[in-house]
């Protein structure tokens, strides 16, 4: 058996199922090369008739991409598998996804029909897909709650009638990995003719044990995987693929699989997700999240900095981030103060160490994060200046803007007890309002994250900015709040750009 495991990527179907997350046809082409460069086996494009937006999405993705199979979701009607092989027409590489339900809970209850009958309409899909391509998928809908001997009789048949590709999801995100990987081993022993298609693994996360499942099926004998890019799906979201890809890397050898996924490139294709499709990251999110490589435990900090495995499984540089954090706070130790002072030229003795430690945690317990230029207070370099006098105070912001307009700002800004204006346009009020401040600046930083979170319920409710910049390779993260989302924007950059 191969041990390589096709990764087919949902995001651009799947994925943009979540509530807001919607993509024009140019969006949708820039995230289909993005994910042929990751090196992406199979992308699903879309569901061909869902919408005319969404064939002609399916159809611009066929047209653009060249190495990756494009393939299209349909359900198991003749119309719909039409509708998916006309947008597929261009594509170099082309696969059907078709399919039905096989659950006694989905055939009764969704479908209301007898298990013959949905055999009998799986059989048909298929065959009828084959009139179209050579790579048909079928998807035995809500597998995780289906009965086994059915199910294997379901992969048969499909198998039987021409299907290259079984798909088993977890539909509900049910299984615990045990139960689903019983199943892929269950279907491998059990059907005649399993050496003639690939089982595939379609796991979602309400349990969060989409990553856990998909891991045991792969074990079990599944050769595809089937994910989206940051774990974004219907309700709790699909099986994350840099969790996956980076599980199998990290256990090479004892699990004996790999896939093609350029993974240098696995964090800038989280961004991208995140900009284009508008679904920030979790902190705490494996492998991509912004405290994945973050430490601030004086404990950890100390053995990180002796050895960057004592506490780190993965090198940040492997998924294309620059550099793991060592966070200042009132729970780093010594060693991560010194190693931060030494960054910026202090070299204290370990007496002189000892008494600037106890003036940092003062400094931290009142600040909860230290940053360089604290610490050059700590240090007494420009110890004239409080720390009040240092920060950007935001004195006056008007955006003004409107449908097919581009937005103005005008900002005036405190900067060491002296105002400073600037007015300028931008796309939309937020652009406009950071240019401004920009022009106020004159920093030559890159706006690395931007998130806007509501505190509080109701109409007048509180909004939370997190804004993360970076500049030379150092990262700064900036915190406003306002009921008027622009002002708690401006508050969040400007007290990043405080830390530079």
């Amino acid at each position: 058996m191969s041990d390589k495991i096709f990764v087919f990527d949902t995001t651009l179907r799947d994925g943009e199922q979540v509530p807001g997350c919607q993509l024009n046809m140019h969006e949708k082409i820039e995230l289909a090369l993005a994910l042929e460069r990751l090196g992406v086996d199979i992308i699903e494009a879309g569901f061909p008739i869902s919408s005319p937006g969404d064939f002609q999405s399916v159809l611009a993705v066929s047209k653009a991409v060249k190495e990756s199979v494009v393939c299209g979701l349909t359900r198991a009607v003749k119309k719909d598998i039409d509708c998916a092989a006309e947008a597929l027409q261009p594509a170099r590489r082309k696969r059907i996804h078709t399919g039905i339900g096989a659950s006694d809970m989905h055939i009764e209850h969704k479908f209301r029909c007898s298990r013959e009958e949905i055999l009998e309409r799986a059989a048909d899909a298929t065959k009828y897909a084959r009139n179209y391509v050579d790579d048909v998928e079928f998807y035995c809908e809500d597998a995780g709650r289906a009965d086994h001997a059915f199910l294997a009789r379901m992969v048969e048949t499909v198998i039987a009638a021409g299907a290259t590709v079984v798909n088993i999801p977890d539909t509900t995100g049910y299984c615990l990995p045990e139960q689903y990987a019983a199943i892929i081993s269950y279907l491998m022993n059990n059907v005649p003719n399993i050496d003639k298609a690939i089982l595939s693994v379609h796991c979602h996360n309400d349990l969060g044990l989409a990553t856990a499942n998909s891991l045991a099926g792969l074990y079990a004998g599944a050769r595809q995987l089937e994910c989206t890019i940051n774990g974004i799906g219907e309700r709790a979201g699909n099986t994350s693929m840099e969790e996956v890809v980076m599980a199998i890397r990290s256990h090479r050898q004892s699990l004996n699989l790999h896939t093609d996924i350029q993974v240098n490139q696995i964090y800038g294709m989280s961004k991208m997700v995140t900009r284009l499709m508008k679904m920030p990251v979790q902190p705490n999110k494996a492998i991509v999240g912004r405290n994945a490589f973050a430490h601030s435990s004086g404990i950890h900090q100390d053995g990180f900095l002796k050895n960057r495995e004592n506490y780190e499984i993965i090198n940040p540089h492997d998924v294309g981030i620059s550099q793991s954090l060592i966070l200042l706070t009132a729970r780093s130790g010594k060693h991560a103060l010194k190693h931060r002072l030494q960054k910026l030229g202090y070299m204290p003795t370990q007496e002189e160490l000892l008494e600037i430690y106890d003036r940092f945690l003062v400094m931290a317990d009142e600040q909860k994060e230290i940053f360089d230029d604290d610490l050059r207070t700590l240090m007494g370099e420009g110890a004239d200046s409080s720390n009040q006098e240092r920060q950007l105070e935001l004195e006056e912001l008007t955006v003004v803007c409107g449908k097919g307009k581009p937005a103005t700002a005008s900002v005036s800004i405190n900067h060491n007890g002296k105002s400073f204006k600037a007015e300028t346009t931008g796309n939309g009020p937020v652009d406009a309002t950071i240019k401004a401040i920009d022009e106020v600046m004159k920093y030559e930083v890159k706006l690395e994250e931007y998130l806007i979170q509501a505190i509080t319920e109701g109409s007048d409710d509180l909004g939370k900015a997190h804004i993360q910049i970076s500049m030379d390779g150092a990262y700064y993260y900036g915190f406003g709040s306002d009921t008027d989302t622009i002002h708690a924007t401006a508050k969040a950059y400007l007290d990043a750009l405080s830390k530079v």
